[in-house]
């Protein structure tokens, strides 16, 4: 299977920034594993009026087999030998979109590190398919790909050209041009079109093959013409999974129109009644997410850090306050990544309200870059489940590397836990917390790190304050003093 993406330039916007775009040096060719085969990545021009990325994906047709475990659909012979005779290690397929989405995942996310303003920029753009199957022909390759912004050309290749009289294939030759797209755009386009072209997947149709078409199809599927079609096609004409993908592509529309976000129209199911409300204490988990977000109001933050977002409540609390302009939730575990991303509804979420959150994995026990810059970062019941040598790591990740501005720590007070009466003695809160500490142990390691790395810290109770025990949970609240940020300014304008 092959693919070029071309580009053209001047210089001032040279063409070679489809190098950083891709996150493919032009002078190197690569390859990369994936589950099909090996996928190459080279280019046969690049210079600043002309640069061609070139995608050779090697199938490995053994492989291949064994994943579908040598058995054709329904354990027909026929099927069975065509597992082994068929185009896939010479024409575009789903297996190409897949090692396309693989290959150039932060191209298609539209991120570039190096040159953050590049995947904003739309540029001139040509894409070569030498073999494509297009169950529909050209008609069908042209009603998908125009209302999008493309130019497609698609020429039929005929069956055997010593035999013109067989007529054309299945296959085309498509070349596709548009001035109007970025990158990231046309790479979505692709990963969804080409298998819908083929109308066939190799590879197993689950549920979440719908998060991945709502996800590529963001800002262009719902307003296709062949929204349908296309959706039908993908999911391989799941007729359930259809029906939801196009529920959802409903309600996107919906929410379009009436310039509001999916979650306010998705709302029929009421609220409990007050009365009903009141009439159950509030959790403690509650009160801890409430005295947060009243701390970082009060801070003025308005780029905020969940470090160990766990499921992603917090980050959908700050998310309904407009001031939190962004929100980052990180976390290790990527399971809980991926239900936070579920409870979010990254998915369906508007464009506006999405430019607003970002999750991505990251390990407190290790420096981050991605992580400096930030009004105020939240670890909230987070250090209990570290093992002890490990939190002078995350002391210098958090205070001597990020240094937000404001830093807020809570953690569960050992001292409260005789309060509880489903909790047997000497158990901690949690089967994960390493440590649970008293309310002296909490503020002497709270005002060592606040001394070593030019923080104030005050501390706040949650929850009812015992006078004896004190409280169920403790926040430390660190802010940077003020000459720290006075010395961090001058640094920067030296």
């Amino acid at each position: 299977m092959f693919l070029t993406i071309s580009t053209t330039g001047t210089p001032e916007r040279p063409a070679t920034d489809l190098g950083f775009l891709l996150h493919k040096h032009p002078d190197k060719s690569q390859a990369f594993s994936t589950s099909y085969g090996k996928a190459h990545v080279l280019y046969p021009e690049a210079d600043v009026e002309r640069c061609t990325a070139a995608l050779l994906l090697e199938v490995d047709a053994v492989a291949l087999v064994r994943r579908g475990k040598g058995k054709g659909r329904g354990g027909a012979p026929d099927a069975a030998l065509a597992q082994y005779v068929n185009d896939r290690p010479y024409a575009a397929s789903s297996l190409l979109a897949v090692a396309l989405n693989d290959v150039f995942s932060s191209a298609v996310r539209g991120q570039c590190k190096a040159r953050p303003d590049l995947p904003a920029q739309v540029r001139p753009l040509r894409v070569e398919i030498p073999a494509l199957p297009a169950r529909g022909g050209p008609g069908l390759v042209a009603k998908l790909f125009a209302p999008l912004g493309w130019t497609a050309t698609a020429e039929e290749v005929p069956l055997d050209t010593h035999f013109p009289e067989w007529g054309a294939s299945r296959y085309v030759r498509l070349v596709l041009e548009s001035e109007s797209l970025t990158l990231a755009e046309a790479l979505r386009h692709l990963y969804v079109l080409l298998p819908v072209l083929d109308d066939a997947k190799h590879y197993w149709v689950s549920s979440d093959e719908v998060d991945k078409l709502l996800r590529a199809g963001e800002g262009w599927l719902p307003a296709h013409p062949e929204h349908q079609l296309i959706t039908s096609r993908y999911l391989s004409r799941r007729w359930s999974l259809t029906r939801q993908a196009m529920e959802r592509l409903e309600l996107v529309r919906l929410a379009e129109a009436d310039d509001s976000e999916v979650e306010d129209i998705d709302n029929a199911v009421e609220e409990p009644a007050d009365d009903e409300a009141e009439e159950k204490p509030t959790p403690l988990v509650v009160q801890r997410r409430d005295a947060i977000i009243a701390v970082l109001k009060d801070s003025g933050a308005a780029r905020v850090l969940d470090l160990g977002c766990g499921q992603g409540q917090l980050v959908q609390a700050l998310l309904k306050d407009v001031r939190f302009t962004e929100i980052v939730g990180t976390d290790v575990s990527m399971r809980a990544l991926t239900i936070a991303s579920r409870r979010l509804k990254l998915d369906r979420m508007g464009e506006r309200q999405a430019s607003r959150v970002q999750l991505f994995q990251s390990s407190l026990a290790y420096t981050d870059k991605r992580l400096k810059g930030y009004d105020a970062a939240v670890l909230s019941e987070v250090i209990e489940h570290l093992d002890l040598p490990r939190l002078p790591a995350l002391e210098y990740a958090v205070f001597g590397s990020a240094r937000p501005r404001t830093v807020l720590v809570t953690t569960p007070n050992v001292e409260y836990n005789v309060r509880w009466e489903s909790l047997p003695a000497g158990h901690a809160r949690h089967g994960d917390h390493r440590f649970e500490w008293t309310r002296e142990e909490f503020r002497t390691w709270a005002t060592t790190v606040a001394e070593r790395h030019g923080y104030d810290v005050e501390f706040v109770p949650i929850g009812p304050d015992d006078p004896e025990v004190g409280p169920p949970t403790q926040m430390a609240v660190f802010k940077q003093r003020d000459t720290d940020r006075t010395d961090e300014k001058e640094a920067k304008a030296a």
